[in-house]
């Protein structure tokens, strides 16, 4: 991988990878309004429904696995490339070896979620749980590791100290919500799929900031033959 003029863009392939999760949900959740599974309602505000519910039955369901696990191997591509990329551009981060394997593995949490969605039992229940926390935990990881070293960078480290921003808002969601259950159990029970909405949004936003970024760095492929 380089950023050489005659080589193929990337930036592309970031894009899919970080609008394919948050589209799908999105789509999902107006098919399931439509077929009359849930109701209508702002999900990041009013907490009606959950991002799992949302693909769980009717045409959605089928919608959710056929983008997800595609979703799932575009983000394993992904975050391999994003260490490829800060290689590029010179970044030095301690963490920068450790981004690919955790994108790795918290794309094929998601890949896992995405098969135990919609079946009964207390297996399928137990994957589902681990793969959506080891998801959005190992993803936020991998997120601040890369802020981390762009912003180290003498050339992107605006970018880098936005990104930290980014991700430092997503970890005050998280925070709130652990001290809302523990402080009001009852009230943070009607209102937790709001959070779970607006930390998908989050993570989802940093991955198209990147994207961006790959396009503004020229970040590219060449492929040769000997």
């Amino acid at each position: 991988m380089t950023n050489v003029k005659n080589g193929i863009p990337l930036w592309w392939l970031a894009m899919a990878a970080a609008l394919t999760p948050l589209i799908t949900i999105h789509t999902t959740f107006a098919v399931s309004i439509l077929e009359g599974h849930i109701s209508w309602c702002i999900p990041y505000w009013d907490s009606c429904t959950s991002i799992s519910r949302t693909g769980r039955y009717g045409t959605s369901y089928f919608i959710f696995k056929g983008t997800m696990l595609p979703a799932a191997i575009l983000g394993i591509l992904f975050w391999f490339l994003n260490g490829r990329w800060l290689l590029q551009l010179g970044a030095t981060s301690r963490g920068r070896p450790w981004i690919p394997w955790l994108g790795f593995v918290a794309c094929v949490s998601l890949a896992a979620y995405t098969l135990a969605l919609g079946h009964e039992g207390d297996g399928y229940n137990l994957t589902r749980r681990i793969g959506v926390v080891l998801y959005f935990s190992l993803t936020y990881i991998a997120q601040l590791l890369i802020s981390s070293g762009l912003r180290g960078h003498p050339r992107w480290h605006q970018s880098g100290r936005h990104l930290l921003w980014l991700c430092e808002l997503a970890l005050a969601v998280g925070i709130l919500s652990v001290i809302l259950t523990a402080v009001v159990p009852g009230i943070y029970s009607q209102i937790d799929n709001a959070f779970e909405w607006i930390l998908a949004f989050l993570i989802n936003l940093h991955a198209i900031w990147i994207a961006v970024l790959w396009k503004q760095s020229r970040f590219r492929a060449r492929l040769w033959a000997e």
